[in-house]
């Protein structure tokens, strides 16, 4: 029998987060649900936009793009991902994500497992405005760098 409470999460609630571009809104984690193996959200990348390089040390990502399409730098290497596909980025490589379309993406992100502490979980390979640069295709949004 279980004591934990069940809780749905409403993605309105969510405060997005833009510090490494696009909108990622981690919606069940365990500061939002008491989630102790991982944490899901979705991302929303506007055309132009992306969501700059980075790692996670000690999770698996898993992708699931529900509408347009991205394209995802795996190591270096590109790779389009379309509505309805999914992609599973191994733990240790870099990746970097651009809508490179004409309409907004949306795309669920969840990783599992969780780091040991959360300031462990994800590392920056790349500032925002450095990684628009080298990608001239994309554009930073004007709260891109606002944000610490």
């Amino acid at each position: 029998m279980t004591t934990q409470t069940v809780r749905i999460v409403d993605l309105e609630e969510i405060e997005p987060n833009r510090r490494r571009g696009g909108d990622l809104r981690v919606m069940l984690s365990p500061a939002t649900v008491g989630s102790t193996s991982g944490f899901m959200g979705l991302a929303i990348i506007q055309p132009g936009d992306m969501i700059s390089e980075h790692y996670h040390p000690y999770s698996e990502e898993f992708i699931h793009v529900v509408s347009g399409t991205v394209e995802v730098d795996l190591d270096g290497v590109t790779h389009e991902v379309r509505a309805e596909q999914g992609l599973m980025i191994p733990r240790d490589m870099r990746h970097r994500f651009r809508n490179v379309g004409s309409v907004e993406a949306r795309m669920v992100f969840q990783l599992a497992p969780l780091a040991p502490r959360p300031e462990l979980g994800h590392v920056d390979t790349e500032d925002v405005r450095d990684s628009c640069a080298q990608h001239p295709r994309v554009e930073p949004t004007q709260s891109v760098g606002a944000e610490s």
